[in-house]
């Protein structure tokens, strides 16, 4: 049996705005089922949500119990963009409303480099490498 291995993203009570914001980013991105909690305590909720992002699978869901669960900058998804207009116009949309760890910059291993958590508490790592190593 081969393993399906995904990125699984728990939200308080946003997975399916979430998903819909990421999805509107990405040209290469599909989202690709949504099942929302049935009739009761949390009606429209999503209850599991999955997509695809530049060929890797996210799955997203509300919580249905509390919990002091954060997400945690240690872990984030790294994006390669492809052109200056594609780092600038994500860059903007996720740092809407949220937190730039690191600002966008040349820190010598990139063309630019930026590291923020967005406004639903996912980390981001935003990346345009120099020329020759996005041909390799």
């Amino acid at each position: 049996m081969s393993a399906l291995l995904m990125t699984h993203l728990l939200f308080p009570n946003h997975a399916e705005k979430a998903m819909d914001t990421y999805a509107s980013l990405f040209d290469d991105s599909r989202v690709l089922a949504r099942q929302h909690y049935p009739e009761g305590e949390h009606t429209g909720r999503l209850m599991l949500g999955r997509m695809r992002i530049g060929g890797q699978l996210f799955q997203f869901a509300d919580s249905p119990v509390p919990n002091d669960f954060k997400m945690t900058p240690s872990a984030s998804v790294f994006v390669e963009c492809s052109s200056d207009e594609e780092m600038d116009r994500v860059y903007e949309a996720l740092s809407e409303e949220g937190q730039t760890l690191m600002p966008l910059n040349d820190y010598g291993f990139s063309q630019k480099f930026v590291w923020l958590v967005d406004r639903f508490g996912l980390s981001w790592q935003l990346n345009l490498p120099h020329a020759k190593e996005a041909n390799e």
